[in-house]
C-alpha cells in the first residue's frame, strides 16, 4: 500500500486557494461593470451550456457560472503552484511562474474553447469579448496570485 505524508499546509492551501478565487471573482465583477462587453463572457458561457444566444441566456445561469468558475479556479491556481514548486520550489519565482502560465490557461479556455461554441455572436462583437475577458482574467489574477502566493510562503 501506498501511504504519503502531506502536510497539514497543502489542504490549508486549497482551501486559501477556494476563497482567494471568491475574492479574486468578486473584483472580477467590478472590472466587469466597467469594461465594454465585460459580462459577456458569463454570458457566452451559459449560453454555451445551454445552446442560447448569450444575448438571452440566463443571467442567473451566467453568474452561477461565473462564481462556479472563478471559485474552481483558485484551487487549480494551488495545483499549479504547487507543481511548478515541485521543480522550482517554492517562493515567489514559483508563484509568478504559475500565475504566468495560468493566464493564457484562462484566456485560451475561453477563447479557444468556450467563445467558439457560442451560438450567434456576430464576429464584430468578438475581439470586444475576447479584450473584455483578457481584461478581466488579468485582474483575476492580480487579486489571486499574491494572496495564494503569499499565504504558501508562510504556511
Amino acid at each position: 500500500m501506498l501511504q504519503a505524508a502531506v502536510p497539514i499546509s497543502v489542504p490549508l492551501l486549497f482551501l486559501v486557494g477556494v476563497g482567494g478565487g471568491v475574492g479574486a471573482t468578486l473584483a472580477m465583477d467590478r472590472v466587469m461593470d466597467r469594461v465594454d462587453e465585460g459580462w459577456t463572457p458569463p454570458r457566452v458561457a451559459s449560453g454555451v451550456l445551454t445552446d442560447t444566444h448569450p444575448d438571452e441566456s440566463s443571467p442567473r445561469l451566467a453568474t452561477v457560472v461565473h462564481y462556479v468558475a472563478g471559485t474552481l479556479s483558485g484551487p487549480l491556481f494551488v495545483w499549479l503552484l504547487l507543481a511548478v514548486g515541485a521543480v522550482l520550489g517554492l517562493g515567489v519565482l514559483a508563484t509568478a511562474v504559475a500565475g504566468a502560465v495560468m493566464y493564457p490557461l484562462m484566456v485560451g479556455f475561453f477563447a479557444l474553447v468556450v467563445l467558439p461554441r457560442s451560438t450567434g455572436v456576430a464576429r464584430q462583437r468578438l475581439r470586444r469579448i475576447r479584450r473584455a475577458w483578457a481584461i478581466e482574467a488579468a485582474v483575476y489574477l492580480i487579486v489571486l496570485v499574491p494572496l495564494v502566493g503569499g499565504t504558501a510562503a508562510v504556511l
